[in-house]
């Protein structure tokens, strides 16, 4: 363009000097040009200006459209995906000069060890800022019925989540002890991150991907694996693909089929290159120095399983709660071979001088966790027998404990997780998954302790598949035995076959027993009465030898008021039980009153002791004397 012009002026300037030749006037010396050329030449001086102002603007435009002709071809229909994150992320500025982005990058690196992932600008007063709760006052019609169509797709509040920024910043949940220099090594192995999904909201996931880029070392994250496990949402397809084409580090893969959550992580792990395999959920947030502490156990000892501390990200308003070291409590289970979660026990307090440090824990709860990826498949990885999802987690704890592993839960580590009162999501119906995964995983770990799961299902095993190389993989590890487990790692778990008594707690003048679902939900809660009907679930109860009447981890206790479900504590004092198997008397130990049904039949009460009293008499069902705790 520049040389047109140039080319232009030459042939004006050339017209001009011919014609002022024939015009020159010897007389007084004067060049008189024809008027048309004065006109020409005035229209020239105001039009060059003019000419390299639009061409100086033309360069810019230009320059601008490449650039972003250039990301287009990168990530095909990117503009629809920049469109939906615009829209989510309505208080980021998505306009960054490419310059300027070179300058900030470098000076966000020299700051703090980051991604290389620029974080657009942001507004701190933002909804969801600071993991600060976003609730939404008094909504009209038409924003309740996205409300409740964003609970109905996801089992969270959608609406809120998509008001808050993918980028939004976090509180810090670690100790000062986790921030001491030269706390972790220095040259720590890097990790891939599996990330599997089906259906996922859209601003959830890229939150929990950004979150990843945004708070770990560029140099310790290898790749983002995306599993979608044949997710049927329009904007998890071609505009996920779009979206994630401008990050190199993520890399999406796709299920053909439905396969579950156990059988997409093995998939993402194929493709898997550093040395560690890290796992977290498609709901997570990392917050600040989240990795590090991770990686640094396992460049300690590649055997060791780590989890982070797990927070609570609200299913609601997205508030991001979190509890110091102090509060860490570590995974146990139940004989429903459930997970459940448990403080800290004493002989495990004493191995440390600080609360900060990792602790043992006996299971994971699954859902997050690194892993060695040789270690991960030393231990034969998940077992492909398993279907959908569920004992995943119990059986990848056992064997890490019993073939040579140690598991740990790391409190200088925290993300924070979306945890879903019901799952959203539709599976084939008339299959017990989880019951069959469990009998798989109590054929292969239990030993002889699996009679008191199959005691809780009625010893209906069905058809839970063949298992022989299963248990060829334990053998071949020379792995330890569960009662070694339960002696070494969970001596707290308390063990059926020690109970003084089981069964139901029955009282013969109501034909009445002792009935709650002890679920978790129950606990704290007056414990109820129904009809016995000698089919257990609901009406069965373990006396211990400590006097505790309980089921798994609730016990029966009475503080002066109703008889309520507590979680047992071990210490005796409201949850400790005296009963006579002669006179039929459950006399509690500190009130020294009993155990009685009312009149009405319709309530358990505590009375003073009156073994003339028919609502005072209790049996249950199985009693063993030997068993009783000698004085």
């Amino acid at each position: 363009k520049l040389i047109l012009l140039d080319s232009l002026l030459q042939e004006i300037k050339l017209e001009i000097s011919i014609h002022a030749t024939t015009a020159f006037n010897p007389c007084n010396n004067i060049m008189i040009l024809p008027r048309r050329y004065r006109t020409t030449i005035l229209k020239l001086i105001i039009a060059i200006p003019i000419l390299w102002i639009i061409v100086m603007m033309f360069f810019y435009t230009d320059k601008k459209s490449t650039d972003k002709s250039s990301k287009s071809e990168a990530s095909g229909r990117k503009p629809q995906a920049e469109a939906r994150i615009q829209e989510l992320d309505n208080n980021i500025d998505k306009k960054i000069i490419d310059e300027d982005s070179d300058v900030k990058s470098v000076k966000k690196d020299s700051e703090v060890e980051g991604p290389g992932v620029l974080i657009p600008p942001r507004d701190p007063d933002g909804p969801g800022e600071l993991g600060k709760p976003v609730k939404i006052d008094k909504p009209d019609k038409a924003t309740k019925e996205k409300i409740d169509k964003g609970w109905q797709d996801n089992a969270f509040n959608q609406y809120v989540s998509d008001k808050i920024s993918v980028h939004r910043t976090l509180p810090d949940p670690r100790d000062d002890w986790c921030k001491a220099e030269s706390r972790f090594l220095p040259n720590l192995p890097p990790t891939s991150v599996v990330v599997c999904f089906h259906n996922e909201a859209w601003s959830v996931l890229l939150r929990t991907v950004h979150s990843i880029l945004d708070r770990s070392p560029e140099h310790l994250i290898d790749q983002i694996v995306l599993v979608d496990d044949s997710s049927t949402m329009d904007h998890l397809k071609e505009e996920l693909d779009e979206y994630m084409a401008q990050y190199p580090k993520v890399k999406v893969v796709r299920a053909p089929e439905r396969v579950g959550l156990i059988r997409a992580r093995l998939m993402g792990a194929r493709y898997v290159t550093a040395p560690v395999i890290t796992y977290l959920d498609s709901h997570c947030e990392c917050t600040e120095g989240w990795l590090e502490p991770l990686l640094d156990r396992i460049a300690r000892n590649k055997t060791n399983v780590v989890c982070p501390v797990i927070d609570v990200i609200d299913d609601d308003t997205l508030e991001y709660h979190y509890r110091d070291s102090g509060g860490v409590n570590v995974g146990g289970f139940d004989w429903n071979l459930q997970f459940n979660w448990h403080a800290v026990p004493d002989h495990e307090k004493k191995r440390h001088s600080h609360t900060a440090e990792a602790v043992r824990s006996p299971t994971m709860a699954g859902g997050l966790f690194s892993i060695d990826k040789e270690f991960f498949e030393r231990l034969g990885t998940y077992d492909s027998g398993f279907d959908i999802w569920g004992g995943e987690n119990l059986e990848l704890s056992f064997k890490t404990w019993m073939c040579g592993g140690t598991l740990e839960i790391v409190p200088c580590s925290h993300v924070g997780h979306i945890f879903r009162k019901r799952s959203p999501y539709k599976w084939r119906s008339g299959v017990n998954v989880l019951r069959r995964n469990s009998i798989r995983l109590a054929e292969v770990w239990l030993d002889d302790f699996k009679k008191y799961y199959y005691d809780r299902i009625g010893h209906d095993l069905g058809d839970f598949g063949d298992v022989s190389s299963r248990n060829k993989l334990r053998s071949d590890l020379q792995c330890k035995s569960f009662q070694w487990y339960l002696d070494e790692i969970y001596p707290e778990l308390f063990i059926p076959g020690e109970a003084v008594a089981s069964g139901e707690i029955r009282n013969d003048w109501s034909e009445q027993c002792v009935d709650s679902a002890a679920k978790r939900e129950d606990l704290h809660k007056a414990v109820g009465l129904w009809p016995c009907h000698n089919q257990g679930g609901n009406q069965y109860w373990m006396l211990s030898k400590q006097g505790e009447i309980r089921r798994d981890e609730a016990c029966l206790d009475y503080a002066g008021s109703d008889v309520i479900l507590y979680p047992c504590h071990g210490s005796k004092g409201n949850q400790y039980w005296v009963y006579n198997h002669h006179d039929s008397s459950i006399r509690h130990g500190s009130s020294r009153r009993c155990l009685a049904i009312s009149t009405k039949k319709d309530k358990l009460l505590m009375e003073d002791c009156n073994m003339e009293n028919p609502r005072q008499r209790w049996k249950f069902q199985n009693y063993d004397p030997s068993k009783e705790e000698k004085s």
